[in-house]
This record gives C-alpha cells, structure tokens and sequence, in this order.
C-alpha cells in the first residue's frame, strides 16, 4: 500500500464549492469504480475554504503521474473529470504539467518507533 497527499484549489465562488460538495455526496458509481480498477483503495477530499487535500491510498506500484491519467480512457470518468475541472484550479505550488498537485510527506505516526 501506498499513501498520498494532493492539494487543489476550487474557484473562489460558494455556489461551486457548494456545488462540488454535492456532486461528491453523489459520486458517479462508474467513477468509484474507475478509482479502484487503477489502483485506488481509498480516497478522502477535506476542504478547508477553498483548498483541498486529497489523501489516497493505493497499490503497491501505482504512479500517480501515469496511473491517474488513466482514469480517463474511461468515457464516464472523463465526463466527471471534465466537471470537476470546471470547479477546480491548480494551486501555486503546483508543478508543471501538475493538476493536483503532489504533497511530501513529514510525518508518519505509525513510522514512529516509540
């Protein structure tokens, strides 16, 4: 198991980021699927303001930079990517190329040996 901390901003706009929280109250059933097909076995979005963090755990192996994309060879997957991103923008620190932009880790309790 891999673990992973993204940040994303949405657009400075409350109907979005309304709109963005129900939208993932209902996520797509095909979209859930779509995750857990290329990797993906557990996945939280917090949202503080306008900026998200997206901790996600997957399997051992899976590369964020080319699993991702992945997603999208599915045509409903690419629907709801496609909606996200009218909501969303990238954060500053993102790097080129970078939509959710990767976190480093600086803290792991249960790496913690007491």
């Amino acid at each position: 198991m891999q673990a992973y901390g993204m940040a994303l901003d949405l657009h400075d706009d409350p109907t979005l980021i309304a709109r963005y929280r129900t939208e993932h109250q209902r996520a797509w059933p095909e979209v859930l699927a779509r995750l857990r097909e290329i990797g993906v076995s557990e996945m939280k979005i917090f949202l503080l303001g306008r900026r998200m963090f997206m901790y996600c755990e997957t399997r051992d192996g899976f590369d964020p930079a080319t699993d991702f994309p992945r997603a999208n060879e599915d045509p409903t997957y690419q629907k709801w990517d496609e909606l996200m991103r009218t909501m969303q923008e990238r954060v500053d620190e993102a790097k080129p190329g970078e939509w959710w932009a990767q976190m480093e880790l600086v803290f792991d309790l249960s790496a913690v040996r007491v």
